[in-house]
C-alpha cells in the first residue's frame, strides 16, 4: 500500500463465522457427553456394557471436547474478529486461516475417535496420543504466525489490552503443551512421557493448572476487554488497572500449578510456594474482574433488556467467584477436605460454565447480526436461555459444593477420640452423595438445554440470510523514526531494572536461609520503596516507555515469554536436575515385571486414573483409611505418574496383596458382586481380549531409555517372563473357582494391581523437605 492514503479494508470474517459454528455445534456434543457421564455415576447400567462409551473413556472425551472444541474454537472466533478491528489490518493469510480452522477440525475428531477406544497418555488435560500433539503444536504455529502476521501488517500502531492477553495466551500454551507433552513412542498410538513420578506430577500441573489460566482465562480475558465494551457502548473502567491486572496475572498464575498437589508426597517448598501465588491470584483476578463490572457503569439499565449484557455481566461475576474460590481451595487446611472430592468438580464448572460458557453465549449473540446482518431471529428465546442455563448452572454448582463437602467430612470424620474412622467404608460416602449427584445430572441437563435453544436461535437467525464481512477505511501512514524499540530499550530502563532487581531479592528470600536469606528480604523491600519513590517522580518516563513498548510487538511479547517462563523455571528444573534416585524418602518403587507393565498400560488404557487416586496423602485420614502415606520413591519410575486427581472410587496406592486374585477378578466382572451399591462399571471384556505381549520388549527399551533400571532382557526373555507370571496367576484363579486364559487381559491387569504398594527401603534417603 502507498503511504499518505486512505485505504478500505475487508476483513476475513467468514473465518470467524466458521469458527464460531464449529464451537456452538462442538458445545453441544461435549455438553451431551458430560450429562451421559454424570448419568453413569448415578446408574452404571448407563456405561451399557461397552468398553467405548465407559466411563474411564469418555471423561477425558468430555474435558477435552469442551475446553479444546468448544472454548478453543470460541476463543478462535472472538480473536480473529476482535484483532482484526483493533489493529486495523485484514488477517495476514486466508490460507493459513483455512489450514488453522480445518486442522483444528481435525484434530478433534482424532480426538473423539481415539478417546473412546482407549488411546490415551493417561494424563488430564493431555490425553492425546503422540501424532495428534504433534498437529495440535502445527497448528498452534499456524494460529500464531498468522496472529503475528497481522500484528506486523497493522495500522493501529499501539497494541489495545486484549492484543496483550492474546499475546500472552499464543506463547505461554505453546510453551506449556510443548514441554508437557514430550513423549518417546514405542508405537504409532502410544508412548512414555520422558518424566516421571513428581517430576511428572509437577510438570503435569504446571500444565494443567496453567491450561486453564492461559487457555480458558486469559483469551476470554482479552474478549472480555473487546466485547464488553462494545456490547454495553462504554469504554474501559480503566487503563491502569487493566495494565496492572495484565502483568500481574501472567506472573503470578505460573507459579499457582503446585496447589493442586497439596498434602501429596511433593516436596514441601513447593507446596509452600504453590499455596502462596495462589493466594497472591485473588488481587490481579478480583482487579480484572472489577474492571470488567465497571465498564458496565452508566448502562447497567440495559441488563433489563438486552441478553448480550446479561451474558457478559454473568460471565463476569463467575470469573470473579470462581478466582476467589481457587486461591481459598489452595489453603492446605481447605484443600485437606475438599480435593478428591466433588468441590473440586463444582470450581472447575462454575470456570467453565459461567465464565467460559456465559461469555461464549454473549459474544455469540453479539456476532450474529453483525456476521449475517440480521437481526437475531428471537430476544426472548436469548433471555429463556440466559435463565435456563442460569438455573441449571447454579443446581449443578450448588449440588457439587454439597456432595463434595458432604464426602470430604465423612471421609475425614473420626470417633472414639480419633482412634477409628466413623465410616471405614467408601460406598457409605458414596452413597450419602447419590442425591445430589443426580441433581448435578438435572442441572447440566438444563445448561445443555440452554445451548441447544441457542443453537436454534442463532440457526433461525442466519438461515436465509446473506453473509458480510466488516469493512474500515484506513490512513496508511509511514513509519516514524525512533520508534523502533531494540534491546537496550526494551531492557534497560527503569520499570524492568526495579523489577528484576525486586525479583532476584525475593527469590534469595525465598531459597535461602540465615544471613542471605535477610539479605534477600531486605533488597526487595529497598527495591519496592525506590520504584514506588521513581514512579512518584518520574511517572511520566515510565508511561512514555510503556507507550512506546505497545507500539513494538516483538519486545512486548518477549517481555510477556520472560514473565510466564520464569516460575517454570524455578519450580521445575530444580526437580529435574536432581537425580530421580535420589528424591525417595525412605523406600523406593521395585521396577515393574513385563506382565505388571502390560497391566498398568491397561490401567491407563481403561482411564482408571479417572476414579482412582494412587497418592495417600500426609493426613490422618487418609493414612487409617489406605494405609501408610506415600513417599516420593514408590512412584520414582511411572511413566506416566497416576497419583490422580478425583476419588470416585478408594485410593488403590497399597491395594496389591490386600485381596486374592479371585476378588479383583469377580471385582473387574462385576463390581456389585464384591461392593454392593458401587457405580463402577463392569469390565467383562478384559476376559476375551488378548495381553499384547508383542509391543512388550519396545515398551520395556524405551522405558530403559528414560531411565527405568530394568534387566538387559532379550525380547524372548521378556515374552517368556510375561507368560510364566501369567501362567502362575491363571493357575491361582483356577484353584479359587475362576477359569480364564492366561493370556487375556484380566490376568495382567490383576499382576499390576497386586504389585501396587510394594517397595523396597531406600539406602540412601533424602528429605523431601
Amino acid at each position: 500500500m502507498t503511504t499518505g492514503q486512505k485505504v478500505t479494508i475487508e476483513f476475513n470474517d467468514r473465518i470467524v463465522r466458521m469458527f464460531m459454528l464449529a464451537s456452538l455445534i462442538w458445545g453441544i456434543v461435549g455438553m451431551l457427553v458430560g450429562v451421559l457421564i454424570a448419568t453413569q455415576l448415578n446408574f452404571w447400567q448407563a456405561n451399557f456394557g461397552q468398553a467405548w462409551l465407559t466411563f474411564g473413556r469418555l471423561r477425558p472425551l468430555h474435558t477435552n471436547a469442551v475446553i479444546f472444541a468448544f472454548v478453543g474454537n470460541m476463543m478462535f472466533a472472538g480473536i480473529y474478529y476482535s484483532t482484526q478491528r483493533l489493529v486495523k489490518a485484514r488477517l495476514a493469510s486466508d490460507f493459513l486461516s483455512n489450514l488453522h480452522f480445518w486442522g483444528w477440525q481435525l484434530i478433534i475428531v482424532a480426538a473423539a475417535i481415539t478417546l473412546p477406544l482407549g488411546l490415551t497418555r493417561g494424563k488430564e488435560y493431555a490425553e492425546l496420543i503422540w501424532p495428534i500433539n504433534i498437529a495440535v503444536a502445527v497448528i498452534w504455529v499456524v494460529f500464531g504466525a498468522n496472529f503475528f502476521w497481522t500484528l506486523a501488517k497493522r495500522h493501529e500502531k499501539s497494541l489495545y489490552v486484549a492484543v496483550w492477553f492474546y499475546i500472552a495466551t499464543i506463547i505461554t500454551v505453546a510453551m506449556l503443551y510443548i514441554v508437557n507433552h514430550l513423549s518417546i513412542p514405542t508405537s504409532l498410538t502410544h508412548s512414555y512421557p520422558i518424566f516421571a513420578g513428581v517430576q511428572d506430577g509437577l510438570v503435569q500441573w504446571w500444565y494443567g493448572h496453567n491450561a486453564v489460566a492461559f487457555f480458558l482465562t486469559t483469551p476470554i480475558l482479552g474478549i472480555m476487554y473487546y466485547y464488553l465494551p462494545k456490547a454495553a457502548g462504554r469504554p474501559v473502567y480503566s487503563y491502569r488497572l487493566s495494565v496492572i491486572h495484565f502483568w500481574s496475572l501472567v506472573f503470578l498464575y505460573i507459579w499457582a500449578g503446585p496447589h493442586h498437589l497439596l498434602n501429596t508426597a511433593l516436596p514441601n517448598w513447593l507446596q509452600l510456594l504453590g499455596m502462596t501465588f495462589s493466594l497472591m491470584l485473588w488481587a490481579p483476578s478480583w482487579g480484572g474482574m472489577l474492571n470488567g463490572l465497571l465498564t458496565l457503569r452508566g448502562a447497567w439499565d440495559k441488563l433489563r433488556t438486552d441478553p448480550v449484557i446479561k451474558f457478559f455481566a454473568a460471565g463476569v461475576t463467575f470469573y470473579g467467584m470462581s478466582t476467589f474460590e481457587g486461591p481459598l481451595l489452595s489453603i492446605k487446611s481447605v484443600n485437606a477436605l475438599a480435593h478428591y472430592t466433588d468441590w473440586i468438580i463444582a470450581h472447575v464448572h462454575a470456570g467453565a460454565l459461567g465464565w467460559n460458557g456465559f461469555m461464549a453465549a454473549g459474544m455469540f449473540y453479539w456476532l450474529v447480526p453483525r456476521l449475517w446482518n440480521k437481526p437475531l431471529h428471537s430476544q426472548s428465546l436469548a433471555n429463556v436461555h440466559f435463565w435456563v442455563g442460569l438455573t441449571g448452572m447454579l443446581l449443578y454448582i450448588s449440588a457439587m459444593w454439597a456432595s463434595g463437602i458432604t464426602q470430604g467430612l465423612m471421609l475425614n470424620a473420626t470417633a472414639e477420640g480419633g482412634t477409628i474412622l466413623k465410616y471405614p467404608n467408601f460406598l457409605e460416602t458414596l452413597n450419602a452423595i447419590r442425591p445430589l449427584m443426580l441433581l448435578r445430572v438435572v442441572g447440566g441437563t438444563l445448561y445443555l438445554a440452554g445451548f441447544v435453544i441457542m443453537g436454534y436461535n442463532i440457526w433461525r437467525s442466519i438461515r436465509g440470510a446473506a453473509a458480510v464481512n466488516g469493512t474500515m477505511e484506513v490512513y496508511v501512514e509511514a513509519p516514524v523514526a525512533g520508534e523502533r524499540m531494540g534491546v537496550t530499550g526494551t531492557f534497560l530502563n527503569a520499570p524492568v531494572a526495579y523489577t528484576g532487581l525486586a525479583l532476584l531479592g525475593s527469590f534469595v528470600w525465598m531459597f535461602t536461609s540465615g544471613w542471605l536469606n535477610i539479605i534477600g528480604l531486605v533488597l526487595t523491600m529497598i527495591c519496592v520503596l525506590f520504584a514506588i519513590g521513581h514512579f512518584q517522580i518520574r511517572g511520566t518516563q515510565w508511561g512514555a516507555w510503556y507507550d512506546r513498548l505497545l507500539v513494538n510487538a516483538l519486545p512486548f511479547t518477549v517481555l510477556t515469554f520472560l514473565a510466564v517462563a520464569i516460575g517454570g523455571m524455578i519450580q521445575i528444573i530444580p526437580m529435574l536436575t536432581i537425580d530421580r534416585r535420589l528424591q525417595t524418602e525412605d523406600r523406593v518403587a521395585r521396577t515393574y515385571t513385563p506382565l505388571e507393565l502390560a497391566g498398568r498400560d491397561l490401567y491407563v488404557h481403561e482411564g482408571c486414573y479417572n476414579c482412582h487416586s494412587q497418592m495417600i496423602r500426609t493426613l490422618v485420614p487418609d493414612v487409617m483409611r489406605y494405609g501408610e502415606y506415600s513417599r516420593l520413591g514408590e512412584s520414582i519410575w511411572d511413566h506416566p505418574y497416576q497419583w490422580g486427581s478425583k476419588r470416585t472410587g478408594p485410593d488403590i496406592a497399597r491395594v496389591g496383596g490386600k485381596y486374592n486374585h479371585a476378588w479383583h477378578y469377580d471385582h473387574m466382572e462385576n463390581p456389585r458382586n464384591i461392593s454392593t451399591g458401587s457405580n463402577m462399571p463392569s469390565y467383562s471384556w478384559l476376559k476375551d481380549n488378548p495381553t499384547d505381549y508383542a509391543s512388550l520388549s519396545t515398551k520395556i527399551r524405551v522405558q530403559k531409555m528414560l531411565g527405568v533400571p530394568f534387566p538387559n532382557w532379550s525380547p524372548a526373555m521378556i515374552d517368556t517372563l510375561a507368560k510364566e507370571q501369567a501362567k502362575d496367576i491363571a493357575k491361582e484363579l483356577r484353584a479359587q473357582g475362576r477359569y480364564v486364559d492366561p493370556d487375556r487381559e484380566i490376568v495382567a491387569l490383576i499382576a499390576y494391581l497386586q504389585a501396587l504398594g510394594k517397595t523396597a527401603e531406600a539406602p540412601a534417603a533424602v528429605s523431601a523437605n
